[in-house]
């Protein structure tokens, strides 16, 4: 009987439904002097989190951590395929600190999308190493589309600073294979939305529009985006300035790649950003509507670059709406389970 008792009052605290013999123990329990009945209004799902997924395993001169490059994944308990976004990090080139921006990826998730974040090679892996590990991170995807729950055909990218560069670059290079290297080379690697913020559209002019001495500092050989395209000045080599770079740094560059083939875009830049000059995104709008391309620019005033505005549940709100109308809403009104690898 206690066993019985027990359950009982398991089931009663969860709202579980319970066998005859076991509700009228239930209904016992309930009288219980002193104990608090609970109802609570189911409106949010479940999301399982798989941390350290390998998704990739570069090989040669910039092969990377060694194991291989990890992903985080984050799964609503939905029943049906549904439409999966990649978030890349930002972090000057120099780092790729994958499981932060966790707000914006929980909202995405109990949205209903599968939300992978996944890290690639820095500084000083050169370009284009960190294209060829975004598009390993959504051929990734793809393979598993099946364990995860993922819809092929909706597939987005999101990123902030050089996050949201790499998601221009993998938005910019849909049907461009040369950049697909790896696992898994029978996926497609292109994606279906683009969501930057104060993302680098043209790394020959990310100090456009700022104060001189700063602009200044990004016509230096020592500078990243000089030293992500030519290298670091090593030994016999001088290094180069990105003015230097020529042809490579248009390549390295999203804009150079627009050609009409571009997923929808929605670009997010602080009027008052301090590193990453708001023209960077302005730029890029530019040229995807100068190709009829569907392309969104949302300016904050007062926003600088990763301050606290950015964090501000206005824009999780916004990014979760826009990217269900581009990929469709996703279905959570029927409980399921995830199958994580």
């Amino acid at each position: 009987m206690k066993k019985i008792a027990l359950a009982a009052a398991l089931a009663a605290a969860l709202s579980i439904s319970l066998p005859a013999c076991a509700a009228d123990a239930a209904t016992e329990v309930v009288k219980t002097p002193g104990a608090k009945i609970l109802s609570v209004p189911v409106t949010k799902i479940r999301i399982d989190s798989r941390t350290n997924l390998i998704y990739s395993q570069p090989k040669g001169r910039h092969a990377g951590r060694e194991g291989g490059l990890r992903m985080t994944l984050l799964t609503p308990a939905t029943a049906g395929k549904k439409p999966a976004v990649v978030y890349f990090p930002g972090g000057g080139f120099m780092q790729s600190d994958y499981d932060k921006y966790v707000q914006m990826r929980m909202a995405l998730a109990e949205a209903g999308f599968v939300v992978a974040a996944a890290e690639y090679r820095p500084l000083p892996a050169e370009f284009p190493a960190l294209l060829e590990d975004a598009k390993a991170a959504v051929r990734f995807l793809r393979a598993h589309a099946n364990e995860f729950g993922i819809d092929k055909t909706r597939i987005a990218v999101l990123g902030d600073s050089a996050g949201g560069y790499l998601a221009q670059m993998a938005g910019a290079t849909n049907g461009e294979r040369k950049y697909d290297k790896g696992d898994f080379l029978s996926e497609s690697s292109d994606v279906q939305a683009v969501v930057s913020f104060y993302g680098i559209s043209d790394l020959r002019s990310i100090g456009e529009g700022h104060p001189e001495a700063v602009e200044r500092n990004h016509h230096s050989p020592s500078v990243t985006e000089a030293v992500l395209v030519s290298g670091f000045a090593f030994g016999p080599h001088p290094g180069k300035t990105i003015d230097e770079a020529g042809k490579a740094a248009v390549e390295a560059s999203p804009i150079g790649h627009v050609d009409g083939n571009e997923p929808p875009y929605l670009l997010f830049h602080g009027v008052d950003d301090p590193l990453v000059s708001p023209l960077q995104s302005s730029k890029m709008f530019k040229a995807l509507k100068d190709r009829k391309e569907d392309a969104e620019l949302r300016l904050v005033k007062g926003a600088k670059h990763g301050d606290r505005v950015w964090y501000q549940p206005e824009f999780r709100t916004q990014v979760v709406e826009w990217l269900k109308a581009k990929l469709g809403n996703p279905d959570t009104s029927r409980e399921g389970k995830t199958n994580n690898l």
